[in-house]
């Protein structure tokens, strides 16, 4: 089964390519990748953009990822996309279903349903 980040991730490397943006995380990739005479800006976790490009790296990632939402539920349906969550963040070995309630929460997706998903799998596939 796909992850969100398996239908996002070609959008969002054209995405960047358009825009200058790239990742880096220390001052050699920054060199690496940066083109002389050019001002960038941080956007936060090591993501990099021309100055000025901010609000279309913004508005291009919320796009890109509302489409990778809904062709992730058309391919799998919210219960798959559940259980495949809620084993990714090994809640059957720890209990805990929090990181798949903020994971899934633009997908719409609420806790209660998180919750009777968990619950009617947790002894089948915990430990």
């Amino acid at each position: 089964m796909k992850y969100l980040s398996d239908y996002v991730q070609d959008k969002l490397n054209a995405l960047f390519e358009l825009h200058g943006a790239f990742y880096a995380f220390s001052q050699e990739q920054f060199d690496k990748a940066h083109i002389e005479g050019v001002e960038y800006v941080s956007m936060g976790s090591g993501l990099v953009v021309r100055k000025g490009e901010e609000q279309a790296i913004i508005d291009g990632f919320s796009k890109i990822e509302k489409e990778g939402i809904q062709e992730d539920i058309a391919d799998n349906g919210i219960p798959a996309i559940i259980l495949r969550e809620l084993k990714n963040h090994e809640c059957f070995y720890t209990g805990d279903i929090s990181d798949v309630v903020e994971a899934l929460k633009n997908y719409g997706v609420i806790e209660v349903d998180i919750r009777s998903t968990y619950l009617k799998n947790v002894h089948e596939l915990a430990g």
